[in-house]
Order: structure tokens, then C-alpha cells, then sequence
């Protein structure tokens, strides 16, 4: 068998390059979507805090921070 011409090595460098490029684009939407699940849960518990903070939800003598903070 010969070996592969420049023309096929630049080639199978190019589908390898497309298939990392694939990869990275897949993470790149995973992470995406976890920032914004991520968001999402950061505002809700954000909105809870203010609320027990206002006095609007549990009793706010069992979240006082503790003395060394």
C-alpha cells in the first residue's frame, strides 16, 4: 500500500479537525444549558432568601449566622 499523498493527509487532518470541532461545540451547548438551569435556580433561591429575610416564610430565629462569622 503507498503511502497517503499530502492532498489525503490534509484531508484526514480536516475530518478530525471537524469531528473535535463537533465535540466542542456539544459541550459547549451542555454547559450552556447547565448555566442557565444553574441561573434559574440562583434567582429562586434568591427570591426565598429574601422572603424568609422579610420574615415572610420560616421562623428567622433558626437562620441567624453563627457568632465567628
Amino acid at each position: 500500500m503507498s503511502q497517503p499523498t499530502r492532498l489525503d493527509q490534509i484531508e484526514i487532518k480536516l475530518a478530525h479537525l471537524e469531528r473535535a470541532l463537533t465535540e466542542l461545540n456539544d459541550v459547549v451547548i451542555r454547559q450552556q444549558r447547565e448555566i442557565e438551569r444553574l441561573t434559574t435556580l440562583n434567582r429562586q433561591l434568591k427570591h426565598q432568601l429574601e422572603l424568609l429575610e422579610a420574615g415572610g416564610g420560616a421562623r428567622a430565629e433558626g437562620f441567624e449566622k453563627p457568632p465567628h462569622y
